[in-house]
């Protein structure tokens, strides 16, 4: 018999992991169903549709170099680089410019949070600050990576702030945190941090780590509001983005993480040396070109004129409460009514539930999360998603609330 013992064998903190799920793990998707669950961008992607097709990239499209895929790819993606620099500098935050030196570019955000874990953080001693509601994988990368985690947790609904108060002192008093992770807009809240609070952290006068802002839906907030240029101005600032939201690249699993120039050379250093293969570099540089940016842009407003109409129409459907958090994303959080008119968890995981299994229509229940009692966040669709999203849930609420 063999030795081997993998309860003994593996890590501790790896055998306590719980693997990812989402939504759509608990119901078979016929094809059918409206998924408005993970946030995506139901108009897809702005790529021409013969490509999109299969049926070639033609001389308006991405040139994939199909019979180049026996080559590795280029381990620097200096080209790419320069388009996103392009895309963020601005000028709205400071007067200085974005160069590929600024950044790392990896698979999804997801990358680059694991990678500043790996960068910062010893093992078994060092600490991260999360603020929740938040978005699940810093702790589950701090899991991972055997790093400590301390939550200091947003302000109430609606505004979802930074508690700033809380924060410094904490950063203060604790010792061995390495990094603060902001979600900005957040997920699940859909609020925007306000740049001065996020000034008074990286102002902080004692506290020695790295300010993380995850903008994974910063282009559904208003105009200039990216941070990502900023990152010349402060020398422990990171400003993390990705093209899996907005442009409606999530198949392509491209981030990027925008900071000073020493640590994008720490993150650059570590990466592995091949991450970004070469059909998604040729499709997310047609993406940051005018053409791509037009179709981007056009697909946003769409989204966006459909989240002011559910802002308009959800509140109208009896047993919807309050809109939680705010309108800077492609989602909407709001509360789900038991019949006294209270938030209620049990009425939202009905709701969830019944959409799903009888409705055909996936959002995600968020009642758990801190801050959130009676929540559900409904990903902003298309105008035909989103009017049988509408009808759906007066259903569903009707049949539970009457139940």
């Amino acid at each position: 018999m063999s030795p081997f013992n993998l309860e003994t064998c593996a890590r501790p903190n790896i055998l306590a992991l719980e693997p990812y799920r989402c939504a759509r793990d608990d119901y078979k998707d016929d094809g059918t169903n409206i998924l408005l669950d993970a946030n995506e961008n139901a108009y897809g992607p702005p790529v021409p549709q013969t490509l999109a097709s299969g049926s070639g990239s033609g001389s308006s499209g991405p040139q994939l170099d199909l019979l180049g895929l026996h080559r590795y790819p280029d381990p620097h993606q200096r080209d790419l680089k320069q388009l996103l620099c392009n895309l963020r500098t601005t000028h709205a935050h400071t007067t200085k410019l974005l160069s590929p030196d600024n950044l790392c570019v990896g698979v999804g955000s997801d990358e680059a949070i694991d990678a500043l874990l790996r960068c910062f953080c010893v093992p078994g001693r060092d600490r991260i600050l999360v603020c929740p509601p938040t978005y699940g994988m810093y702790s589950v990368s701090a899991q991972v990576n055997d790093v400590g985690l301390v939550k200091i947790p947003l302000l109430p609904a609606p505004s979802f702030a930074v508690d700033v108060p809380r924060v410094l002192d904490t950063l203060t008093n604790e010792p061995n945190i390495k990094i603060i992770y902001l979600c900005s807009p957040g997920n699940p809240t859909g609020s925007l941090l306000a740049k001065e609070d996020i000034q008074k952290v990286l102002e902080h006068p004692t506290w020695n780590g790295v300010v993380v802002v995850d903008e994974a839906y910063i282009d559904f907030a208003p105009d200039s509001a990216s941070l990502a240029e900023w990152v010349n101005e402060w020398p422990n600032l990171v400003v993390m983005q990705t093209l899996s939201k907005a442009f409606g690249l999530a198949g392509i699993r491209l981030g990027a993480a925008f900071t000073s120039e020493p640590i994008a050379r720490l993150l650059n250093s570590l990466k592995a040396p091949y991450n970004i293969s070469s059909p998604t570099s040729a499709i997310a540089s047609y993406a940051l070109r005018p053409e791509g940016l037009k179709v981007m842009r056009e697909h946003k407003e769409k989204l966006i004129a459909q989240r002011e109409r559910l802002v308009k129409e959800l509140p109208t459907v009896e047993g919807v409460g309050k809109l939680a958090g705010g309108e800077s994303s492609n989602f909407l959080l709001y509360e789900m009514l038991d019949k006294e008119g209270k938030p209620s968890n049990k009425v939202a995981l009905k709701v969830y539930e019944k959409l799903a299994e009888t409705k055909g229509v996936v959002v995600r229940f968020r009642g758990k999360e801190h801050g959130c009692e009676g929540c559900l966040r409904i990903t902003v669709g298309t105008e035909e998603e989103v009017t049988r999203l509408l009808a759906a849930l007066k259903e569903a609420l009707r049949e539970v609330r009457g139940e």
